[in-house]
């Protein structure tokens, strides 16, 4: 096989990606202007939390995974 028709594949492959992610792009942007999307709602686990802060200086309850680290991390 050519190099040129290698890098020819793989730009079509990049940008079928990319036409696929711009159009889940937009039904999340339409999914939050609706109001049909909320956050905390998740089952699976995962490493980010979901919580937001509010301005008020409160913070949500943390994951139990990071309940438990020490204040200072590597020293510093």
């Amino acid at each position: 096989m050519k190099q040129t028709t290698i890098v020819a594949i793989v730009l079509g492959v990049l940008v079928i990606v990319s036409a696929v992610q711009s159009f889940q792009l937009s039904k999340l942007k339409e999914k939050v202007a609706s109001g049909q999307l909320s956050l905390g709602s998740s089952t699976g686990s995962s490493s980010s939390g979901t919580n937001v802060a509010s301005g008020s200086g409160k913070t949500g309850a943390l994951p139990d995974n990071i309940k438990n680290l020490p204040q200072m991390v590597g020293g510093c």
